[in-house]
């Protein structure tokens, strides 16, 4: 069978309505193949913002601040080489804390532990801003190679979204951002896959509890995998798969559901625990900074751009600091709710759309969207069965942002046209922010309606497909 008949014949593992045969072999090593090649572009892309030389901080030269922008090469992971002691290869967080001035100093960095011991790790062979993008870049690939093979295990070609998008140039090596990615979609593949020789053979509640770990794992990276613990339990309190790995006697599984809570919550406090008793200052600093941080033009969010016009500043950012967490709880609850009237009339808790339309809420609504995020947002165009436009789309919008931004932000520091009237970059942006609002307005009900390619039972016979009723079979 030639490799084009075997990827067309291939037919997903199906844990929870097991499917025959696998996405094959050579499929699955050209899609890690083609994702490798598009991190490689991606490197570049961003590379060509370093050298040729550098100054006594190792900063590159010359014009580092006007080419990152002009050129839209800039990534964080290259410009927070000055400023967070990385350069200095200061140990993250334990000597650390925030000034009156709201800057963080003595090796604290605005994010969770492992992604400060991550930016810690890329900086110590090296004493220049280029060699730790580079060294940042070598540590970061294995996980963006991983995400790409788990999600061809799950979803088949749907993954090459992943391998070969617009977002894994633009943004791969922006930030920090692969590894909780990995963290996220492995614990999908653990849920419905298992692992090791038993695979999914193994009780819902230990495959639950090792995808719970690995989403506390994520809140350690980059918070968001977090989102996804509550309809996890909701998927282990109903049964799993129609009701089918229930406990003997039981309606629901409550204790399996607490346990999978707990699993969590004790993965958060035991990866935090150290940092936050050798360096209590240092590590709260990286909370406190990211609520102190005000709703400005580098934030992209709706909030800012919907609000700035009509209010002064100090009033927005006081309206924001409310409304941005409580709207988001509120599209969290009600993701979860239409969830469970879908349980009620399907069998099944829709754990993983759930999943999706909550992180769209999250990115709608929190104060800071940052354009990375997009790659939190490309799995679930993968595990989702939607039609492919509408992640075209929102590439689109995203790619007018990606660009437009950095161009814009030039054309602001060193006095180019920049009103929204005055050129491509600021309508660009406009594009960017209101194109993706929209989308993530429609892409939560979609997500909401539509079935995932994990546990999607429209082609499975080896279940029985007797009527349900209240969510359980009769």
């Amino acid at each position: 069978m030639s490799m084009a008949q075997e990827v067309v014949a291939a037919v997903p593992e199906h844990v929870d309505g097991p499917r025959s045969n696998h996405f094959g072999r050579s499929a699955m090593a050209v899609l890690v193949l083609l994702c490798g090649l598009t991190l490689m572009v991606g490197f570049a892309n961003k590379d060509r913002c370093t050298g040729p030389s550098f100054d006594q901080w190792g900063r590159s030269e010359p014009h580092y601040e006007q080419r990152n922008k002009q050129e839209v090469c800039y990534s964080d992971i290259q410009h927070l080489w000055i400023g967070r002691d990385v350069d200095r290869h200061v140990f993250p967080y334990v000597h650390g804390d925030i000034n009156a001035k709201g800057v963080l100093i003595g090796g604290s960095v605005e994010y969770p532990v492992l992604t400060g011991l991550l930016i810690w790790a890329g900086a110590i062979f090296t004493d220049t801003d280029a060699g730790f993008l580079l060294f940042s870049a070598l540590l970061m690939a294995p996980f963006g190679l991983a995400t790409a093979w788990l999600l061809g295990k799950l979803s088949r070609w749907r993954a090459l979204l992943w391998a070969i998008g617009p977002p894994m140039v633009l943004y791969a090596f922006h930030n920090w951002d692969l590894p909780v990615v990995l963290c996220a979609v492995a614990a999908v593949y653990v849920v419905h896959r298992g692992w090791g020789k038993r695979g999914a053979d193994r009780p819902l509640v230990d495959r639950a509890l090792a995808a719970s770990v690995l989403l506390g794992v994520g809140f350690a990276f980059k918070i968001y995998p977090a989102l996804f613990v509550l309809p996890l339990m909701l998927y282990v309190l109903t049964g799993g798969w129609r009701g089918q790995e229930m406990p003997a006697g039981k309606r629901y599984d409550w204790s399996g559901m607490v346990k999978v809570a707990f699993a969590s919550i004790i993965t958060v406090v035991l990866v935090n625990l150290p940092f936050a008793l050798f360096g209590y200052k240092g590590w709260l600093a990286s909370f406190e900074f990211q609520g102190q941080r005000r709703v400005d033009i580098t934030t992209n969010s709706i909030w800012y751009w919907g609000m700035r016009p009509f209010m002064t500043d100090d009033t927005m950012q006081s309206l924001v600091s409310v409304l941005s967490p409580v709207c988001m709880a509120l599209s969290f609850a009600a993701a979860a709710w239409i969830g469970w009237r879908r349980y009620q009339r399907e069998g099944v808790y829709p754990w993983i759309p759930v999943s999706a339309a909550m992180l769209c809420g999250f990115l709608l609504l929190h104060k800071v969207h940052s354009p990375q995020y997009t790659l939190w947002l490309v799995p679930m165009f993968v595990l989702m069965r939607i039609p492919l436009g509408w992640a075209f789309a929102y590439f689109a919008a995203d790619l007018a942002m990606g660009i437009g931004i950095f161009r814009w932000y030039y054309a602001i520091e060193f006095g180019q046209p920049a009103g929204i009237y005055d050129g491509f970059s600021a309508q660009a942006v406009v594009i960017g922010v209101w194109g993706r609002a929209a989308l993530l307005v429609v892409l939560f009900y979609v997500f909401l309606r539509s079935r995932d390619t994990v546990t999607d039972d429209e082609d499975a016979p080896v279940f029985d497909r007797t009527p349900v009723h209240g969510g359980r079979q009769t």
